[in-house]
């Protein structure tokens, strides 16, 4: 979108950081639960189960259904979000998401001080993770939609913020770690954490219709031109027949330079007129293309993007937060929060940013794919870190240094060709047809988290 002229300033930079702040809450629900994956093992695992001659523990495979629970849904609201969107005001989407996941956050916190039988208490974790992501996913697509009204660098820092949201998340949890509370009290005040970031960006939304330059670009009801002078249609056209481009448009008028009333021209005189066409008028001129259309258009793109997430999902979080460290003692409290979660988050963040400097293989290059389906060789160099407990592959790279190397570029990589994937697509097609490649991008998203988190439980099996 292009700026408005007539704009007022975002005094204080106020849109923008609540923009930042709506970005990092519609990722806290997955970020949060996933990061407290040593919590619900912790409490998962206590009970032992003896068949006369041997005791194991009842293996609930945790991270690989937190992974695809918290994946479907965002794949599901992709597929109704036409249905969803027009039906229920944006309004009611955004803060009722918010209202929910606060709920939702308040009950995970009041649990971990509730004594509960582990069927049980898997149960109604996992009914919290399919439901507390599932208005995640409203929210995060009705977010989308709200900061696509806005000029191009908004859409950058909400990302930003949607991007920290992983980080956000693993230092509370180191903070968690290194109080000197016990593990209950650790817990209780790690998850009261995301119900007080959730107030926050509830209160963010709330702020931000009274914000002036926030009116300016949100308030539906005000039409302008999106044009420039270059992008004028000029057309002879007079009061009798009042045509506009070709088409009836009841009143031929044009407005003084000083945007005064309205000037006729004299009867029986020809002039031209420069007429504005609105973004709406325009489409109407312009057929979009149809979705196979585009689809083919962008295709290597979206198997890219599907691809990078596939891959990423496949044994992130479900095989990596398996890892040990080599060096036992109090390090091995702070170990998988920090070259797990820590490394990646930053690292994924840092990679999507670097694409705002640099961006290589170029959109029409066999390169960029061919490298896209090379980080398919994280997947075993991840399964050969120091993952425990194994059933048949060895341990091969046993250092933590190792882990948090291979950890580095696993998701420096992802972040980086995920964002050159999705800004790549809509440069493909014409720009009446962006909507549609976008809207195509984020359903191929949400197909390769989904494929990922499915293939996590096979790979973690062969591990």
């Amino acid at each position: 979108m292009k700026e408005r002229t007539d704009a007022p300033q975002d005094r204080g930079c106020l849109v923008g950081i609540c923009f930042f702040i709506l970005g990092l809450g519609t990722l806290l629900p997955w970020n949060f639960f996933m990061t407290a994956s040593l919590y619900f093992q912790a409490r998962l695992n206590t009970t032992e189960l003896s068949n006369s001659t041997t005791v194991v523990s009842k293996e609930y495979y945790f991270n690989n259904w937190m992974t695809l629970l918290s994946q479907l849904p965002l794949l599901l609201f992709t597929l109704l979000n036409s249905f969803l969107y027009h039906r229920i005001s944006e309004a009611v989407r955004i803060a009722g998401s918010l209202v929910f996941i606060l709920l939702l956050f308040i009950l995970t916190a009041v649990i971990v001080k509730v004594p509960m039988e582990e069927d049980r208490f898997f149960s109604v974790t996992m009914a919290t993770i399919w439901f507390i992501n599932s208005f995640g996913a409203v929210l995060q697509g009705s977010c989308f939609g709200l900061v696509g009204l806005l000029p191009q660098k908004y859409s950058t820092v909400f990302m930003s913020g949607q991007g920290l949201a992983g980080t956000f998340a693993a230092i509370a949890m180191l903070l968690a770690i290194a109080s000197d509370a016990d593990s209950e009290t650790a817990a209780l005040g790690y998850f009261i954490t995301p119900c007080v970031g959730t107030l926050v960006t509830l209160g963010s939304y709330v702020l931000l219709p009274r914000l002036e330059f926030a009116q300016h670009y949100l308030n539906k009801s005000v039409k302008y031109e999106a044009g420039t002078t270059d992008e004028l249609l000029k057309e002879s056209s007079t009061v009798e027949n009042g045509k506009l481009n070709g088409h009836a448009n009841g009143t031929a008028t044009s407005s003084s330079p000083e945007g005064g009333a309205e000037v006729e021209g004299d009867p029986g005189t020809e002039r031209p007129k420069p007429a504005f066409l609105s973004l709406e008028q325009e489409e109407k001129g312009q057929a979009k293309a149809s979705v196979v259309e585009v689809f083919k258009k962008i295709w290597v793109m979206a198997f890219c993007v599907t691809f990078v997430f596939t891959v990423t999902l496949s044994v992130f979080p479900a095989v990596t937060v398996d890892v040990r460290t080599s060096f036992p003692g109090k390090w091995e409290r702070f170990f998988i929060s920090v070259c797990c979660f820590l490394i990646f988050n930053l690292n994924d963040w840092f990679g999507r940013t670097v694409t705002t400097f640099i961006c290589w293989p170029a959109k029409e290059s066999r390169l960029f794919p061919l490298l896209v389906v090379c980080r398919v060789v994280f997947v075993p160099l991840l399964m050969l870190c120091n993952v425990q407990n194994r059933s048949f592959l060895p341990v091969f790279f046993s250092h933590d240094a190792a882990f948090a190397f291979i950890m580095t570029l696993f998701s420096l990589s992802s972040g980086y060709f995920v964002c050159l994937s999705m800004s790549y697509a809509p440069q493909l097609v014409d720009k009446k047809d962006g909507e549609t490649a976008g809207a195509l991008m984020t359903f191929f998203l949400a197909l390769g988290l989904s494929i990922g988190a499915a293939l996590s439980f096979p790979l973690r099996a062969l591990v």
